[in-house]
């Protein structure tokens, strides 16, 4: 199958499982908790099945880590050239306060790097899709534009994008080398959407985050021309270590 076309399917596959979540959202669902106390609802396990299938069916030789089924040892998993990187639902503490801000995210991971990346909201009607040699795109209801990021001077009014479940005094000192600051509080992966997208000038992550969170938003946030890096300048990279969280990062269109 040509990179074209496993986008697309993919695309289509995100929107199958936000249809199976926008049924449970529309009515009262179960709220259960992990061990991690961090909340997981019958949405998540419904898109989690679909996304798992579909994946099957389209490339049934590359391995599949999603949030929901993470117990792969990581013996197995250092292994893994490539792979699927999948979060059914990013953020579910969004889901439950039914404000829209939340997305299906799937990722292709190759040797640490997301190489395709399809975040989907299902309760906005938009999505946002990048393969490495195709391009990064927005897509709203049936309109697709293309996202190319231009830099921006590090001076003036910077905007940034913020979690609205995780504030962090990290996050406080990390804007005092700003002079004028705009806070864009905004739910999920659509945060690193929102700089690919331009309408954010960096997303600071000084808080935790696990690697399904940002595979997807940082596979279209990079392929649109943002920087993605820890905050040693290194690029962030994926299945280099037996636990799932990410270092601190952050994604930028500032220029250095």
């Amino acid at each position: 199958m040509n990179h074209t076309d496993l986008l697309e399917e993919v695309l289509n596959l995100s929107i199958r499982a936000g249809e199976a979540i926008m049924k449970i959202y529309a009515k009262d669902f179960n709220i259960e908790f992990k061990e991690d106390e961090s909340p997981v609802t019958e949405a998540d396990l419904a898109a989690h099945k679909v996304i798992v299938a579909g994946l099957k069916e389209l490339t049934p030789e590359l391995p599949i880590l999603s949030e929901e089924s993470a117990v792969i040892d990581w013996e197995e998993r250092r292994q893994w050239q490539s792979y699927w990187l999948v979060d059914p639902i990013d953020g579910t503490k969004e889901f439950i306060k039914k404000n829209g801000e939340f997305t299906v995210n799937i990722a292709l991971i190759n040797n640490g790097e997301p190489i395709l990346g399809v975040v989907h909201a299902p309760a906005l009607n938009e999505s946002y899709l990048a393969e490495q040699s195709i391009g990064a795109f927005k897509q709203t209801g049936e309109a697709r534009i293309e996202l190319k990021v231009t830099t921006k001077p590090n001076q003036g009014v910077i905007k940034v994008v913020g979690s609205r479940s995780h504030p962090s005094a990290d996050l406080a000192q990390y804007l005092t080398r700003f002079e004028q600051v705009d806070m864009v509080p905004k739910g999920s992966s659509l945060k690193l959407c929102l700089v690919a997208e331009g309408k954010a000038d960096v997303y600071p992550r000084l808080g935790p985050t696990s690697e399904w969170d940002t595979g997807a938003g940082h596979a279209v946030a990079n392929i649109a021309g943002a920087s993605v890096a820890q905050l040693n300048g290194e690029p962030l990279r994926y299945n280099q270590k037996a636990d799932y969280l990410n270092p601190y990062f952050v994604v930028s269109r500032l220029e250095e």
